[in-house]
This record gives C-alpha cells, structure tokens and sequence, in this order.
C-alpha cells in the first residue's frame, strides 16, 4: 500500500490523513508467516472436504432409501399374445341400471368381473345373485370403501374379509380378486391383500363414466387405442353406461377380441410385473428347445 495520505475532500476542502501502519508481530517472523499459510490452507481444504462429503452423504440417503425399497404394483394389464381383454364393472352405489347391463352382456355373450362393495351387498343381496346366476364373476372391492392406504394392516384385512363373508355367506362362491377402491393403494395394501389369498388388480383403460360427460365420452376412452390384455374399467350406476356398452362391445368384438373375466385374464404360475403394471410371465433359465 502506498504510504502518501489519502486525500478526502469535504466541503470544498482537502484534508489530509496519514495512514498508520501496523507493526509486524514481533513473535512472527516472515518465514514462520510463509510456511503457516500453506498450512492453513490444507486445513481449511480439509474442513471443506468433511463438510461436502456429509452433505452429499445426507442428499443421498433418502434416494439410495428409495432405490433399496421395492414398490408393490397391482396388476394393470396383461402380456398376451391372444386377443382377449376384460371389462369390468365397480359396485358401490346404485343399482337400477345392473339388470340393463347384465341384459348387454348376455346379447353378446360376454362374461365379465363385478367388484362389488360390502355395502352394495348388504343392500343389494339379490342383485349378487342375479350377477352370479348369469355367470359373471364377483370380485372384492372393500366392505365400506375407504381409502385403503390409510388403512391399518388389521383394517385391510376387516375391509377384505368382511366382504368376502358377504359374498360367500350368499353365493357359496369367495372372491379371489380385490380392486382398492379409488384405485388408491400402497406397499401395504397390495402385500397384505396377495397374502391373504387377492390378486390386486387395477385397469388399464378407463372409462371416465363417473365423469358424466356423455355417451360418446364413454365410448371414445374405450375405443381410441386397445391392447390384448387390456382390463376396462366401468361403473353400474353411471348414467350412460347403458347406451355405451353396447357400441363398446361391438367395436371390441369387431376388432376380433374375446372378452373374458379378469381372473381368466391374468397369466397363471410365476410371473413379473413392469413399471407400467403389466403382468409378465417370469423368464426361466431354461433353454429353448433347438
């Protein structure tokens, strides 16, 4: 630094302040200040290096979390060669247009799944019968339906077993599929319910029925893309189901689908289940036959 004043002017005068420089420490001498500084630095480094490999260690740890932890999928749909699909029907409120559609379905001699609430049994007992009796499959869709991952793992299995009994009580005949109602599930509600004897199944077209947006709304989420394997999604109480389905069917049938019961759907034996939620059959070891 230059030892000449440093020249401040106020009010249109200069005034002049010497700078005052501060004596070396007389305990440090310049080559003890040379070699320290190097020092310092190593350890500021050091310091730096401790902190940065924390924080990435702390950033990590939930995704390496998340990585290590196995996400439980329901089935969505199906690998399939053969052209064959599902359509199915959720039951929760409502049951004037059943009997329309179970009339639908027997005009083009189609089987089908119904996943019926607990509730919907207790009000509707010989609604269940009439399904059953017409060779359609009942399918478990809770007893009250709650949203299931809220729910404990004791309440899962109250919400299974509760309207299984229903079912059975009535019908001689137990459910094998569970639909989670809302299609709301988690780890939880799909592992307690494949042990408890449910394969877990979802959709993978959806109608969009509840929405009420029409006839030719139903029709167009049903008909613009299908896929062997696929599984619809209806309800029995929308208020044009009974004016689509028939258009439905008969665009799947013209496109040369059968269309089966969901639990005829799903591949039997061991099997894989993509990110997508389609059920794979599981690659073996095996060679192939020359």
């Amino acid at each position: 630094m230059s030892n000449r004043p440093i020249r401040l002017r106020a009010k249109g005068r200069a005034i002049h302040l010497p700078v005052k420089e501060e004596p070396p420490s007389p305990n440090i001498t310049a080559t003890e200040t040379r070699r320290a500084f190097p020092i310092r630095q190593l350890v500021l480094a050091g310091c730096m290096l401790v902190l940065a490999a924390a924080y990435i260690l702390r950033l990590n740890e939930p995704a390496a979390t998340v990585v290590a932890q196995k996400r439980e999928l329901p089935i969505y749909s199906v690998a399939r060669d053969d052209k064959v699909l599902s359509i199915s029907f959720d039951a929760s409120w409502g049951a004037d247009k059943t009997i329309p559609i179970l009339d639908i379905l027997d005009k083009y001699e189609v089987k089908t799944t119904f996943f019926l609430v607990g509730g919907w049994v207790d009000q509707y007992p010989d609604m269940l019968k009439e399904i059953v009796a017409r060779g359609h499959e009942i399918g478990n869709h809770s007893d009250t339906h709650p949203h299931m991952s809220q729910q404990s793992e004791a309440d899962i299995r109250k919400e299974l077993h509760n309207m299984s009994d229903k079912v059975e009580k009535l019908t001689g005949v137990r459910p094998t599929l569970f639909r989670p109602p809302y299609g709301d599930y988690n780890n939880r509600v799909v592992t307690v319910s494949r042990a408890e004897g449910y394969e877990c199944v979802q959709w993978s077209i959806d109608s969009l029925d509840w929405k009420d947006r029409g006839t030719a709304d139903i029709i167009k989420q049903c008909t613009y893309r299908v896929e062997p394997g696929d599984i619809v999604l209806f309800h029995n109480d929308s208020n044009d189901i009974v004016n689509a389905l028939p258009t439905v069917i008969e665009h799947y049938q013209q496109l040369g689908y059968t269309i089966i019961p969901v639990s005829e759907i799903l591949l039997e034996g061991e099997y894989t289940i993509d990110v997508q939620g389609k059920q794979h059959p599981k690659e073996t070891d095996e060679p192939k036959p020359s």
